[in-house]
């Protein structure tokens, strides 16, 4: 593992639950030594990535992560574009919305916005969602580069649930039904009692950039809700694309390559 993947395993590990960890619990957590992991933590304070309370002597993430956020989203203003969608999805649906965004590193969830209803999904935001098991990357897979298609289909599709999709054709029908209506389905493939729907949002050579999902208690899902769902998040993310890239009209809304 080269240098730079370490220091990113440490911030992923400061990132994942706990507000504050001392040297032992964050190097057991990222499985390196205490020496590798002190070295990396000089690093990443000198570069304002990671901060050491004075009193506790314990690591948080530092503020100048939210500074790379900022000049990240301002070349590429993903999040702060779909946000009033999302919002609206939300109100229209009743039910926990989530978006995420594709990268090299996955399909990661960037903003949500949790139902009001006691009984409610929650997704936090930075998970990697699996794109086998989830109805976010299922919607991706039906709208990414045959390539990508192809390496999940043929890789290790994880069982999170017994209702996990194990078998490659399994998926694949999955990613071509989800393109032919526009919207995929998902139900306890990743947590069990979840059922969610969700829709690509397109970049301007047709293919997928992220996705919008409608997460719900599977309990309370009903026929009518599922197509009530699906329109609604295919209308929402074919805005949020129109708004980051313009009017989408001319792209097709399938792709072979």
């Amino acid at each position: 593992m080269s240098t730079v993947a370490k220091a990113v395993s440490l911030l992923e590990a400061l990132g994942a639950d706990a507000p504050e960890l001392g040297l032992a619990d964050l190097a057991r957590r990222a499985g390196f030594d205490k020496a590798t992991t002190r070295r990396l933590l000089v690093s990443l304070i000198e570069g304002g990535l990671v901060e050491q309370d004075q009193l506790s002597r314990n690591y948080r993430l530092g503020a100048g992560l939210s500074r790379l956020a900022l000049l990240r989203e301002a070349k590429f203003p993903f999040r702060s574009t779909a946000l009033p969608v999302v919002e609206r999805l939300a109100q229209e649906t009743g039910e926990t919305v989530h978006l995420s965004e594709y990268s090299s590193r996955g399909l990661v969830s960037v903003h949500v916005i949790e139902s009001t209803k006691a009984n409610r999904v929650s997704v936090p935001v930075g998970m990697i969602l699996p794109l086998h098991a989830t109805a976010s990357g299922i919607a991706l897979l039906a709208f990414a580069a045959k390539k990508l298609r192809e390496a999940t289909a043929n890789g290790t599709l994880e069982a999170f649930t017994q209702h996990t999709v194990g078998e490659p054709a399994k998926l694949l029908e999955m990613v071509e039904a989800a393109r032919a209506r526009g919207y995929s389905t998902s139900a306890q493939g990743f947590e069990e009692g979840v059922f969610s729907v969700a829709s690509a949002i397109l970049g301007p050579d047709g293919l997928a950039v992220g996705a919008l999902a409608v997460a719900a208690p599977q309990v309370r899902i009903r026929k009518g809700d599922i197509e009530r769902h699906g329109a609604a998040a295919a209308a929402a993310a074919r805005e949020i694309g129109e708004r980051l890239f313009g009017p989408q009209r001319g792209l097709a809304r399938a792709s072979g390559q």
